[in-house]
């Protein structure tokens, strides 16, 4: 096997060198591969020095924008890829919860409207009613939750928000509001009874004194005032 590679050698080194000896062939054909080392470190040395001016690693940014273009020119290939590597998606946020409710303020409630009815009056003797009608008493029944909610409000009211020729009504009231026989109660007073519907007059007795009756208003004397008190319906 060795003697047929060195004939093909020598054959070669024949046809290269010609009618030169095997000698002369072989010393040339050395001279020709130590020049291609030479040229082949020359290119290696160009290599290198052009390898200082390279950049040590591709941007991130140029990656995204190769990967973008890559799913423009390919889309389908890049949705075969994203499947198969499994592509993370950012989760949305979770949407807020739905606010609570309002509470409701624990306070005063209004002054109850305890209408009658015709049955209720008609129960009544014809002594007492006289001529009292259903509509009348009713009217009479929103006057007394107008006095009452206009006295909470003295009540309530800064002293500051309270005119002066108001203040000594307030301060009137405010008494009468801390007496056990009304505290936390809508009430008015009798001097309050001024209309339009129910006056300080013989009608107006008479419709505090069927109301009484009825279970819708009850009476205190406190101080040298006469106080009527809303009572809530059964």
């Amino acid at each position: 096997m060795m003697s047929k590679i060195k004939g093909n050698l020598f054959k070669s080194l024949g046809e290269v060198c010609d009618d030169c000896s095997a000698t002369a062939c072989i010393i040339r054909w050395y001279d020709v591969m130590a020049e291609t080392d030479r040229c082949i470190a020359k290119q290696q040395r160009k290599l290198k020095d052009m390898s200082i001016y390279a950049p040590t690693h591709v941007p991130e940014r140029m990656s995204m924008l190769t990967l973008d273009t890559n799913r423009c020119l390919f889309p389908e290939s890049s949705q075969q890829q994203n499947a198969g590597s499994g592509t993370f998606k950012l989760e949305e946020d979770p949407a807020p919860p739905p606010p609570p409710p309002p509470k409701e303020k624990k306070g005063r409630s209004t002054p109850p409207l305890w209408f009658i009815s015709a049955e209720e009056l008609d129960s009544l003797s014809s002594y007492m009613k006289g001529r009292l009608t259903l509509e009348k008493v009713n009217a009479a029944i929103s006057d007394m939750a107008t006095y009452a909610e206009a006295n909470y409000q003295l009540i309530t009211a800064p002293k500051k928000n309270v005119a002066g020729d108001r203040w000594e009504k307030a301060s009137e009231i405010r008494d009468v509001a801390m007496h056990e026989a009304v505290k936390g109660k809508h009430f008015f007073l009798e001097t309050d009874m001024k209309g339009p519907s129910l006056k300080l007059d013989n009608s107006g007795k008479a419709i505090l004194t069927v109301l009484r009756h009825l279970g819708c208003v009850s009476e205190a004397r406190i101080g040298h005032h006469r106080v009527i008190i809303l009572l809530k319906p059964h």
